[in-house]
């Protein structure tokens, strides 16, 4: 019987195995490191050329910085130019609106009926003090006021019954208040802080 010795050739398989498995790591540390090269180079060229179109656009900003600064001259010159304007324009109503406010005053009231003893205007407030032959009288002048275009709400304050002793007939004190549109209303002050109790 004849005998056959396999070792060695299953030794020469297991290096044979062993060798294309360093082979293959060793190939693909190559091709990773190839792979990182690449990347580095391609990034550092990137960033190269990014560097350099970032300069020129700072130097291209430098140029357009007296263009910007005028520019924020000129909106702030025109900001104050219409503040200004706006100052103008209100001085303007308050200097033509209560000629405006009386004359519209005058057409609401209803003649013969009803007399204006007291007419008081602070901050777009208005305040009217008169007497009328009745109620009715008080409520039409509160109509015809409500239309004018310079007055933007009427109120009945207070109505008494009132006695002409000469002409023996009665008649209504009346108090209204109204807004003013051509007037701001004067802002109301803000109540102080006052010290804590310790």
């Amino acid at each position: 019987m004849i005998k056959i010795n396999l070792l060695p050739f299953r030794v020469a398989r297991k290096r044979e195995n062993v060798r294309q498995q360093v082979s293959l790591y060793l190939l693909c540390m190559l091709f990773l490191f190839c792979l990182m090269g690449y990347l580095h180079v391609s990034l550092s060229s990137q960033l190269s050329r990014s560097k350099a179109k970032e300069q020129s656009l700072q130097k291209e900003l430098k140029t357009y910085a007296p263009i910007s600064r005028e520019i924020a001259k000129l909106k702030k010159d025109t900001q104050d130019l219409n503040t200004k304007l706006g100052v103008i324009q209100n001085l303007d109503k308050q200097r033509v609106g209560p000629v405006l406010l009386l004359a519209d005053i005058a057409r609401a009231v209803p003649l013969n009926r009803l007399w204006l003893n007291n007419v008081v205007e602070t901050g777009g407030r208005l305040t009217l003090r008169g007497t009328a032959m009745d109620n009715h009288t008080v409520a039409l002048f509160m109509t015809r006021l409500e239309k004018a275009p310079l007055i933007t709400a009427v109120d009945l304050d207070r109505t008494t019954l009132k006695l002409f002793s000469k002409q023996k007939r009665r008649g209504s004190d009346f108090i209204l208040t109204c807004k003013t549109a051509y007037a701001k209303p004067e802002p109301k002050p803000k109540p102080k802080k006052g010290k804590g109790r310790r």
